[in-house]
């Protein structure tokens, strides 16, 4: 299996920084932030998943994946 960083990630003008968190019975939760700066302004946004993993590097990929999707998005969703 290859192994992913936890370091953020650079992916166009944002990064994005994925982590995991083990949960009470051994398995793993995803989570990941994105920040952009741009000018005077930034951007930063944190997203936690419910999900649970069997392991820390699977719960890992899945914080990628979302982080990519989202970095990709033209007009990101607002809360």
């Amino acid at each position: 299996m290859i192994q992913i960083s936890q370091t953020a990630i650079s992916m166009g003008s944002f990064v994005v920084s994925p982590t995991t968190h083990p949960t009470d019975c051994g398995r793993f939760r995803a989570s990941f932030s994105v920040h952009r700066s741009q000018g005077n302004g930034s951007y930063c946004r944190v997203f936690r998943f419910d999900q649970a993993f069997a392991s820390r590097e699977a719960a890992r990929l899945f914080a990628i994946t979302q982080g990519w999707l989202q970095t990709c998005m033209q007009h990101p969703p607002r809360c």
